[in-house]
């Protein structure tokens, strides 16, 4: 894809336990498809979609990451140049939430103090057999100053939302640190990459 074809490139990073169903969100939103039995990513393994938000085309750069132990090192190398973190747990699973603060603890050291971060609660499908309430993880996402969601990546709950309101949030952020630097809102057509590093002031 040439520079022509975008407006906005976004890199989006998806961190979390093993097995929480990283792979399955990201499979689902670019492709449509929820794999059955998916193995554990090895490393670190990404897709591209591009999608069109209110006339403007922005291209997300999706790096689904492994969540155990020993790839960590390399996983870690992939937050610097992260617009926006997925910090996903299974609301199934206890232990995956009580990781979040290990997590957050690994975003406050490897990531730019810029980036977006959103909590996501997983497999809303197996709501029978939830371990973490909503209103739980809710109150932790707010006293983290983080979005949160659930979804479930099998039935496709909100996956979609996901993917396109963080999309939303990080050209709002964009323009918005445009104007305030007193420059003019980002040029579209241009197929600028927008960095958080330099461009963006999150709150």
């Amino acid at each position: 894809m040439s520079m022509e074809d975008y407006d906005y490139l976004f890199k989006i990073v998806l961190i979390g336990n093993a097995g929480v169903g990283k792979t399955c969100l990201v499979r689902r939103f670019t492709q449509g498809l929820f794999p059955p039995g998916q193995g554990a990513t090895i490393g670190v393994d990404f897709m591209i979609k591009t999608v069109e938000i209110k006339g403007e085309k922005v291209k997300l750069q999706i790096w689904d990451t492994a969540g155990q132990e020993r790839f960590r090192s390399i996983t870690q190398s992939y937050y610097r140049s992260a617009n926006a973190l997925i910090l996903t747990y299974d609301i199934t699973c206890e232990d995956s939430f009580r990781c979040l603060p290990e997590w957050l603890r690994e975003i406050e050291q490897y990531a730019n103090n810029q980036v977006v971060t959103i909590l996501v609660g997983n497999k809303i499908d197996l709501v029978e057999k939830r371990e973490v309430l909503r209103q739980r993880a809710e109150d932790f996402a707010e006293a983290q100053s983080m979005l949160y969601l659930e979804t479930s990546a099998k039935e496709s709950d909100n996956v979609e939302k996901l993917f396109l309101d963080l999309a939303c949030e990080l050209i709002r952020e964009a323009k918005q640190n445009k104007l305030d630097n007193g420059d003019t809102a980002p040029m579209l057509g241009e197929g600028k990459t927008i960095s958080y590093l330099n461009c963006c002031n999150v709150n």
